[in-house]
C-alpha cells in the first residue's frame, strides 16, 4: 500500500502551463500532493468555500489578473492564517519581497529554480515555517529569528530618528520619498541607513526590513 502524501499544495498562477509543469514537479516529491490549480485569488477564494479545498501549502504567483498574489495572500492570511504561502515569482526586487512578506507570505522563491530547491523550500516552510533564498537575506532572517540578548541590546541604541527610519523601510516608499516624510535631506537617510547597517551588521534594506519585522518595531496592525 502507497504512502500518502503529508501536505497538500494549490498552485495559484494565471498562466496554465507553467501552473501545470509546476503540479508536475511537485507531484514527484514524496511528501506532498497538489490539490488543484487556480488563475488567481478570486478563483482560489472560490475554492476555499467548501472545506477539502483548503491546502497546507500555497504556492503563489505574484502578478496576476483579476486577483493578484499581494491581495491574496493578504487574504489568506486574515482569513486562512494556518495555510502557509510560498511566492513563486520571476520578480526578484527587493520591493516584491518586502510586500509579499507584509502581506504575509512566508517564504519568496523564483521561478528559475531547480526543482530541488523548491523541494527544499516546502521542507523549510513546513518544519521551520519560512523559507528565504541567499539573494532574500535568508541569512539575515535566520540570525533576526534567533532574537538573541545581543540583537535587542543592539535595538535599544537606535536612535528615535533611526528607529523612525527603519519602519519606512517596511514601506514601498523610495529613499527620496523617506527623505520627504521625515522632512530631511535624502544625503541624511543615507546616513540613517549606514548607521543601521553598521549597528545590525546588514548591507541591504530587505535585511533591515526583515529585522524591522521580526523585531517588533514595524507592525503591520
Amino acid at each position: 500500500m502507497l504512502k500518502q502524501p503529508n501536505y497538500s499544495i494549490v498552485v495559484v498562477d494565471d498562466h496554465l502551463l507553467i501552473a501545470k509543469a509546476i503540479a508536475g514537479v511537485i507531484e514527484g516529491f514524496e511528501k506532498y500532493e497538489v490539490l488543484y490549480e487556480v488563475e488567481n485569488g478570486k478563483a482560489l477564494i472560490e475554492k476555499f468555500k467548501v472545506s477539502k479545498n483548503i491546502p497546507d501549502i500555497v504556492l503563489m504567483d505574484i502578478t496576476m489578473p483579476v486577483m493578484d498574489g499581494f491581495e491574496t495572500t493578504k487574504w489568506l492570511k486574515e482569513n486562512h492564517p494556518e495555510v502557509l504561502v510560498l511566492a513563486l515569482s520571476m520578480q526578484n526586487d527587493d520591493m516584491s519581497l518586502i510586500k509579499m512578506i507584509k502581506a504575509g507570505a512566508k517564504g519568496y522563491l523564483l521561478k528559475n529554480i531547480h526543482p530541488t530547491e523548491l523541494e527544499k523550500a516546502l521542507d523549510s516552510l513546513v518544519q521551520k515555517g519560512y523559507y528565504y533564498p541567499d539573494w532574500a537575506a535568508s541569512k539575515v532572517f535566520a540570525t533576526i529569528a534567533e532574537e538573541d540578548g545581543s540583537k535587542r541590546s543592539v535595538k535599544s541604541s537606535f536612535t528615535e530618528k533611526e528607529t523612525e527610519f527603519l519602519k519606512y523601510c517596511c514601506t514601498e516608499l523610495t529613499y527620496k520619498e523617506i527623505a520627504e516624510k521625515m522632512y530631511c535631506s535624502p544625503r541624511t537617510v543615507e546616513g540613517y541607513r549606514d548607521s543601521l547597517f553598521e549597528k545590525l551588521d546588514l548591507k541591504t534594506r530587505v535585511g533591515l526590513a526583515m529585522y524591522a519585522i521580526k523585531s517588533g518595531v514595524f507592525s503591520f496592525n
